[in-house]
């Protein structure tokens, strides 16, 4: 199907107002024209937002909590921002976490990981991993259940998603129940289906996203490294269920569906939508487009029935 006509007044507005595409900008520009781009949103009501400073592996990383309404313990997700690791703020994913913790009826904890080129891999994927630890080792403290704790992120926000579920497993803890994926960065992969049919028009281009690995790796010979691109993961049994959520006109589609399609052949629980007519950032546009909203009841949902697998 055709790009649906919202998001293509979306693509529309954004390219008059310079676009996306920051392959000849400076890191440093490209945020300032991320941050002047931002439109504002009303935040859906939540019962409690709070900032907090936790300790990470290289100082303190910055997170926000929002709880929902009601009466605790409370499940919690961990949520990491998309914006190829060099983009993005607690500022910027406010009206997501807040869309979250309504759906899933759980604590959101977001987190301010380190970005590139300043601090390259893996001081991303270290930060949330390291966030996890702490929600978890904390849980009493913040009014959660530790042991319904799930993960989750957009774009290289999934990316950090995925690599923390395989770090967990891989070393021993935190327990994760589930992971959830939207249109995830698996891979350092440039000729997909996706990324060829995809590669400009449609928000993200196949440009920033080579600008965006460059600046995240310090050479390309890591992105063999999983827990850069978790695609590279030899072994995904016993990683937790997921949802993994992509949009038709996204350079990132295939290697986003190509995971899924291992995790569910290694025997992971795993769900895998395929928004049609949607672009890149659809799901954190839940104000401006209706699939926006079912993705985030779609997840939503996912995360409800995770956390209810799992006794208190």
């Amino acid at each position: 199907m055709p790009v649906h006509p919202h998001a293509q007044a979306i693509i529309e507005m954004l390219d008059a107002a310079g676009g996306l595409n920051f392959d000849e900008e400076t890191a440093q520009q490209a945020r300032d024209r991320f941050l002047a781009m931002r439109v504002p949103i009303e935040l859906e009501p939540v019962a409690k937002m709070e900032d907090r400073a936790i300790p990470g592996p290289a100082g303190d990383i910055p997170v926000r909590i929002y709880t929902p309404e009601g009466t605790g313990p409370f499940p919690a997700l961990v949520w990491f921002h998309g914006g190829g690791w060099v983009l993005g703020d607690l500022d910027g994913a406010d009206p997501t976490c807040c869309l979250l913790a309504n759906a899933a009826a759980c604590v959101v904890v977001s987190v301010d990981y380190r970005l590139a080129p300043e601090a390259k891999f893996p001081a991303a994927a270290d930060d949330c991993y390291s966030a996890t630890v702490w929600v978890a080792e904390n849980a009493s403290a913040l009014g959660l259940n530790p042991s319904r704790i799930a993960v989750g992120g957009d774009s290289a926000g999934g990316n950090l998603a995925a690599v923390v579920s395989q770090m967990a497993r891989d070393r021993g803890g935190p327990a994760v129940v589930h992971q959830l994926l939207v249109y995830p960065v698996t891979d350092r992969d440039f000729s997909t289906v996706s990324y060829a049919d995809n590669a400009d028009g449609y928000l993200l281009t196949r440009a920033s996203m080579e600008w965006f690995w460059d600046h995240y790796l310090t050479e390309p010979a890591e992105a063999a490294n999983a827990y850069a691109a978790p695609s590279q993961a030899k072994d995904l049994t016993g990683l937790p269920a997921a949802t993994v959520l992509t949009a038709e006109f996204d350079p990132l589609r295939d290697e986003g569906e190509a995971y899924a399609a291992r995790l569910r052949a290694a025997g992971v629980n795993t769900v895998c939508t395929r928004y049609d007519g949607m672009i890149h950032g659809f799901f954190t546009m839940a104000n401006a487009l209706e699939d926006g909203r079912r993705a985030v009841a779609e997840a939503g949902q996912s995360l409800r029935t995770a956390f209810a697998g799992v006794a208190v």
